[in-house]
């Protein structure tokens, strides 16, 4: 889940503007739990899943 879409229950603003304290934490606590595919879109997974798949059974095609 992205923290743009967030509203604080303290300050009833958007996270991602960072209004209050509890806001500024919770942004900079969600940012440091972004990874590698955090940033993808589910489209973009599935694409990346469908080439993955396509290269295993390339791969296997080849050693049988």
């Amino acid at each position: 889940m992205t923290y743009d879409r967030l509203v604080c229950a303290n300050c009833a603003s958007p996270v991602s503007e960072g209004r209050c304290p509890v806001c500024r934490a919770n942004r900079e606590r969600l940012q440091q739990q972004e990874g590698f595919f955090a940033g993808l879109n589910p489209m973009a997974l599935i694409a990346l899943l469908a080439v993955l798949i396509a290269a295993v059974a390339l791969l296997a095609h080849q050693t049988a």
